[in-house]
């Protein structure tokens, strides 16, 4: 069963998430408070736990949070989802933008590991309908 594992935010963009206990999101904004709300199409971001495992692997101290994406998921195989389609997340409803992203600068992950798994297995989605989002949530593919 997929589900959410940690949700994260952070007041500036470019740096990393903290992990919090529940996040709020609002209709064609995304998650109150976080710098990358707004209306745009990359309104929340989606990194999987199995993704960070990677890094770990590579032997970095990194968790959720780390690659600057709101929502850490397990279970879910996000990059094979076809830009799109629609996560029911809690009682939240997201519509999937981009898959993936161009880093424009090397952040500090890559210069540690010479890789970031976030430009090729983050996803970002939209809000369609707005709720209370917590880790231990479960995800859908509808």
């Amino acid at each position: 069963m997929a589900q959410v594992v940690a949700v994260c935010i952070s007041e500036n963009k470019g740096e990393r998430k903290t992990p919090v206990e529940a996040v709020e999101l609002r209709e064609n904004h995304g998650i109150m408070g976080d710098a990358h709300a707004g209306e745009w199409h990359r309104q929340v971001s989606l990194l999987a736990s199995e993704s960070i495992d990677k890094m770990r692997a590579l032997g970095l101290d990194v968790d959720s949070g780390d690659f600057a994406e709101n929502i850490t998921t397990s279970g879910i195989e996000l990059v094979s989802l076809p830009v799109g389609s629609h996560l029911q997340v809690g009682k939240t409803l997201l519509e999937v933008t981009q898959i993936g992203k161009e880093c424009h600068t090397r952040c500090a992950i890559f210069y540690q590991a010479g890789d970031c798994v976030m430009p090729k297995e983050g996803i970002f989605a939209r809000v369609i309908t707005g709720g209370s989002v917590k880790p231990g949530d479960v995800i859908l593919s509808v």
